[in-house]
């Protein structure tokens, strides 16, 4: 798959709700990377941007897709079988970040090969920490295949 010409690694967001979307651009805006951040609002967007559909033709690959749960058209769990049963996607790390606290939901996840899933903390300080933290981890110090 190509890479960006302009050096920057991508991080593919997959969230509806605006606020947790525009804290999570800014948080990484604001980090350690030179990244861009693309923002899908539904599943079924994020499934066009990765397989380069539609309006996502000329889409990068991203280097870590951070992943809402309870989204319309497509939910989270959905989005995530699709991801790792693919074999071009399955290597990208996938983070979940959610406000649920249902382990269940959770559990499912992991059963679903999710990378690492992250409650959403409620103060808007702590998730931008969060955001980064996660940015930090997986695209400086962790080694991907």
């Amino acid at each position: 798959m190509p890479q960006p010409s302009n050096g920057l690694r991508e991080v593919l967001l997959v969230e509806d709700d605006d606020a947790d979307a525009d804290l999570m651009v800014e948080a990484l805006q604001e980090g350690e990377l030179a990244l861009q951040a693309v923002l899908v609002k539904d599943g079924e967007q994020a499934i066009d941007y990765l397989r380069r559909q539609g309006a996502y033709v000329g889409a990068f690959p991203p280097s870590l897709i951070l992943l809402d749960l309870h989204m319309p058209r497509m939910n989270g769990h959905e989005v995530l079988a699709v991801i790792k049963r693919d074999e071009a996607l399955r290597r990208i790390p996938v983070v979940i970040l959610t406000a649920s606290d249902n382990e269940k939901a959770l559990g499912d996840a992991y059963d679903l090969h999710a990378n690492c899933c992250v409650r959403k903390p409620a103060d808007q300080e702590q998730f931008a920490l969060v955001v980064q933290k996660i940015e930090r981890f997986w695209l400086r110090f962790n080694q991907g295949p």
